[in-house]
């Protein structure tokens, strides 16, 4: 059972992971495809840091009281993607850190009763504000695999991977897991390539 401290462990992990991936990623490099169908890594970075402020409106909302939605619409944040696939490579790597560091700073402001407070995801469902850091734990962690640098589900800690694969067997109403190794389960629970043997396609997640 995932805790909130280990949430927000694995927040900071897979921003470290992230981060440095993009460091190392030139104009050249961030224009390739992501392991994404259709994606550029630039379309799945700015996927990224357009999260990181969106759950920064939840933070906010969870701190004020004021409902504050993620996006102002879904047309908006495809918006917000597309727009956001065209900025230079420099700049977008200034995004996704940035926005990083403000959704940090926004979750650690928040007291123990404002993480009590109930917020509304992007998908309609009333949380509460603890919601957050595992929300965003689940996009850093998986999309630094997706961006297609080398770095695999392997290379996540055992502890998210268990409480990834509990968290999406339960949203897909599956009654068991496969046998494989767990990054493996992962990979392909999550809809991405895997080794797995005799097993039906889930189509895509997250």
């Amino acid at each position: 059972m995932r805790t909130h401290a280990d949430t927000l462990a694995w927040v900071a992990l897979g921003t470290e992971l992230l981060v440095a991936q993009v460091a190392v990623l030139d104009e050249a490099g961030m224009t390739e495809p992501s392991l994404l169908p259709g994606w550029t890594r630039k379309h799945l970075l700015a996927h990224v840091a357009a999260n990181a402020d969106a759950l920064g409106n939840l933070a906010a909302w969870a701190r004020t009281g004021v409902p504050t939605p993620m996006y102002a619409s879904m047309e908006q944040r495809d918006a917000d993607i597309r727009d956001g696939s065209q900025r230079p490579a420099g700049e977008l790597a200034t995004w996704v850190d940035g926005s990083a560091r403000s959704l940090a700073a926004a979750m650690e402001a928040l007291t123990a009763d404002q993480w009590s407070a109930e917020v509304v995801t992007a998908q309609g469902r009333t949380v509460p504000a603890t919601e957050i850091p595992w929300l965003r734990a689940r996009e850093v962690c998986v999309h630094v695999v997706d961006l297609g640098t080398g770095l695999t589900f392997a290379d996540l800690p055992e502890d998210f991977l268990t409480a990834l694969a509990a968290d999406i067997k339960a949203k897909r109403g599956l009654d068991e897991l496969p046998d494989g190794p767990l990054p493996d389960v992962v990979s392909y629970l999550a809809g991405r390539p895997h080794v797995l043997a005799g097993v039906p396609d889930l189509g895509p997640w997250l």
